[in-house]
């Protein structure tokens, strides 16, 4: 008897685990069903079809050769019976079959399965607050919602733009409707800075102030109210605590929850964010069902804790484990290192493994390191500055997170995946000090970025390098609690200088050894340079000098500190 596999869920890991387990076992009935009509296509290009870059929303469920994956594909291609407009209403383990409503026929019946694989992905969440239901109120989790968007932007119905949620899928909105259609936009955020499950506010901060350059509205700190509707039920602003903000659309991008209502009911084991759990086979509490994607958990590689991770990249590669598995192989699926990129605008970010507050919960003791450094050799015509932060376990010196930006998004990434692809067999500072990557002047320093970033967090942890955020560096200077030693030129410093007065010292590093005597002694001092290392140096020939034990060198220098706080900048100043 043919083996039956049947699959719920017709979108990322559906169609990967049942084209997997086809070509493994030709000769089995495999059959998939979705309650949706559009199938088997790459949610995560939303808002580029939104935005322009990807003209034709056909291209989010094309193949390369432009080929349409739908119902006639699946089945004259792949061999593979799908079912659309299909819902599954529960689940009779005993009885190995699951209850399935077809929508346009009005009918139920139950399809029998041997192995059954639930990829049901997650939900957008809708959060608790008075017009939700209103027109021009849109989540963003299918081809519908991505289509009812574009038509009222394209017909020019919107001018102004509110998207509740600091996230990836609220950054990537805003991006779409400021960037190309000019639209007024507003991105609202509860918590005190954007991608807060990311990213550390420090490198979070660059992504703001890059987002309010380019004409994008960021409100931190705010709850949204209520949404307010006119007198034809359309949308009209959006009320916070704070403010009102008049709007034609509003996106709702405050998160998504796994889609696991089938499988508690079903009573299969589920996790705290209410994802399935799922072995390292990918199977669930039954050994006849498979589950992935976004609706499961899966372990956290460095935390140890089980997460929701809902990312395509992930569902596609579940999706292989499961069909291999299906098909009586031995696959496994280790769990995740939580990598991430995101395109804002012309700043990549990407990140992977734990931030600090992420570390400190886990139990560990985090201390990090914030490097800024072109991402070529410095005399390459096309270098741009990339900023890293790398952190690392104190005690142990394991490796635990890296988070990084610049705007050559290609190179942030290539840098955060190669910490990532080693974050699985737990690396310390010494294997990223000595990472061997591959060199070329266009390309990469040959120090690269990685290499002196652990060669930094070395120093720290060491003792020799005493530092200081950034962000902290800034909140004291403003309050007039703290001096600077600038180490650079007087052609670089003297702008600085002019701005600040006595508060900010300049004394080149090349004349700092017979200088010492105009150094202050008995007061906190901060020292800084264009990225860092030259005020390290500084601080080294200090403290080996006993002439001042209280100096913090300012992590990333002026680099650091003008992408974060833009207007500590002198008036008309350039970087040199």
């Amino acid at each position: 008897m043919k083996k039956r596999v049947l699959v719920i869920g017709a979108v990322a890991l559906g169609p990967k685990a049942a084209c997997r387990f086809k070509r493994l076992q030709p000769s089995a009935q495999v059959t998939m069903i979705d309650k949706d009509s559009l199938i088997s296509y790459g949610g995560c290009g939303i808002p580029y079809y939104v935005g322009g870059d990807v003209p034709e929303i056909k291209g989010l469920y094309s193949t390369s050769a432009h080929v349409v994956r739908d119902c006639d594909y699946f089945r004259n291609v792949k061999g593979i019976e799908v079912f659309t407009e299909a819902e599954a209403q529960s689940i009779d383990r005993r009885n190995r079959s699951v209850r399935v409503h077809f929508i346009s026929e009005q009918k139920t019946r139950d399809l029998p399965y041997d192995d059954l694989v639930l990829a049901m992905g997650a939900n957008p969440v809708l959060p608790p607050i008075q017009g939700t239901d209103l027109s021009g109120v849109h989540v963003v989790a299918t081809l519908h919602h991505a289509e009812s968007i574009k038509h009222a932007v394209s017909k020019g119905e919107v001018e102004r733009a509110v998207i509740i949620g600091g996230g990836a899928i609220g950054l990537e909105m805003a991006e779409a409707f400021a960037d190309l259609w000019g639209i007024e936009t507003v991105v609202i955020e509860m918590m005190d800075q954007l991608l807060p499950s990311a990213f550390g506010k420090d490198m979070a901060l660059i992504v703001k102030n890059h987002m309010e350059e380019k004409g994008v509205d960021i409100r931190l700190g705010e709850r949204v109210a209520r949404i307010v509707g006119n007198g034809e039920n359309r949308v009209e602003a959006v009320e916070t605590d704070h403010n009102r903000f008049p709007c034609d659309v509003v996106i709702l991008a405050v998160g998504a929850r796994p889609n696991s209502r089938l499988a508690q009911e079903a009573g299969l084991a589920v996790g705290r964010s209410g994802g399935i759990l799922v072995d390292r086979r990918m199977r669930t509490s039954d050994p006849h069902i498979y589950a992935g994607g976004d609706c499961v958990e899966i372990p956290h590689l460095v935390s140890g804790a089980s997460v929701h991770m809902p990312l395509g990249s992930l569902a596609n590669r579940q999706g292989r484990v499961i069909g291999t598995n299906l098909a009586g192989g031995s696959a496994f699926f280790r769990g995740t290192v939580g990598t991430f990129c995101l395109k804002v605008f012309d700043y990549g970010v990407a990140r992977a493994g734990l931030t600090v507050a992420q570390a400190a919960d886990a139990g560990f003791d985090p201390v990090h390191t914030v490097v800024v450094q072109s991402d070529r050799a410095h005399f390459y015509p096309t270098m741009e500055l990339m900023y890293i932060k790398l952190i690392a376990d104190r005690r142990s010196r394991k490796i635990l997170g890296i988070e990084a930006a610049g705007t050559h998004g290609d190179a942030v990434k290539a840098r955060v995946d190669a910490v990532a692809s080693l974050l699985p067999q737990e690396p310390n500072l010494d294997d990223i000090s000595n990472l061997e990557l591959t060199y070329a002047p266009p390309f990469a320093s040959a120090m690269d970025i990685l290499n002196n970033a652990a060669n930094s967090l070395d120093n720290i942890i060491a003792g020799s390098h005493h530092p200081i955020d950034v962000m902290d560096f800034l909140k004291a200077f403003k309050k007039d609690h703290v001096r600077v030693l600038d180490v650079r030129s007087p052609v670089q410093a003297g702008p600085f200088v002019k701005k600040y007065g006595d508060r900010w010292l300049n004394i080149n590093q090349d004349v700092l050894g017979c200088s010492l005597e105009n150094v202050p002694r008995d007061e906190p001092l901060m020292l800084v340079c264009g990225s860092g290392p030259r005020s390290y140096e500084a601080q080294i020939l200090l403290k080996n000098q006993g002439i001042n034990p209280n100096t913090k060198n300012v992590q990333g220098g002026i680099g650091m500190i003008l992408v974060s706080d833009p207007e500590f900048a002198p008036a008309g100043y350039k970087k040199h």
